[in-house]
């Protein structure tokens, strides 16, 4: 069972991103199967292909038209729901963090700089998670965009290699 992107392990970015590199792997090798058994297709067709064969050659383009056009939809409107909002977040809470350091910087009694150490340790708390969700929506930017395109190829891969048998 695949967990779902509401699970605990997709709060993790590293972990988003080992999802993505799974699903990039067991994508490449479906597409590696789907490539051979099309080109021996194609092959064995010569100049002559059957009616079956010529539909199977048209699907080719229609689905990755398909799948191509899914991901792009599915990547824009994850980038517009999260990223941009996250990005100047990230952006704000690392300026705030070089203020906090020039003023840690210029502290001139003991006093002040325990406060300005205080606010830089905040400072940097904030936006070192901000980097981390970006990651994560970085992730998930991703993964929405390579579902339609694994799925699509998986599929292939199993259905063209039962075609085999």
């Amino acid at each position: 069972m695949t967990p779902s992107l509401s699970s605990p392990r997709f709060f993790n970015p590293l972990m988003l991103w080992v999802d993505v590199a799974l699903k990039t792997q067991e994508m490449l090798l479906s597409a590696g199967s789907v490539i051979q058994l099309r080109t021996e297709r194609m092959a064995k067709a010569g100049l002559s292909p059957n009616d079956v064969d010529m539909a199977e050659f048209q699907l080719m383009s229609h689905e990755k038209l398909a799948a191509v056009s899914e991901s792009g939809v599915a990547m824009a409107n994850q980038l517009h729901t999260t990223q941009f909002a996250l990005v100047n977040r990230a952006v704000k809470h690392w300026l705030g963090s070089g203020v906090a350091l020039f003023s840690l910087a210029t502290s001139t009694t003991p006093a002040q700089a325990v406060g300005h150490a205080e606010a830089f340790g905040s400072a940097a708390t904030r936006s070192a998670e901000a980097v981390s969700q970006l990651s994560s929506a970085s992730a998930r930017i991703v993964q929405r965009g390579l579902k339609p395109i694994h799925a699509k190829t998986t599929s292939n891969a199993r259905r063209l290699s039962a075609g085999q048998d």
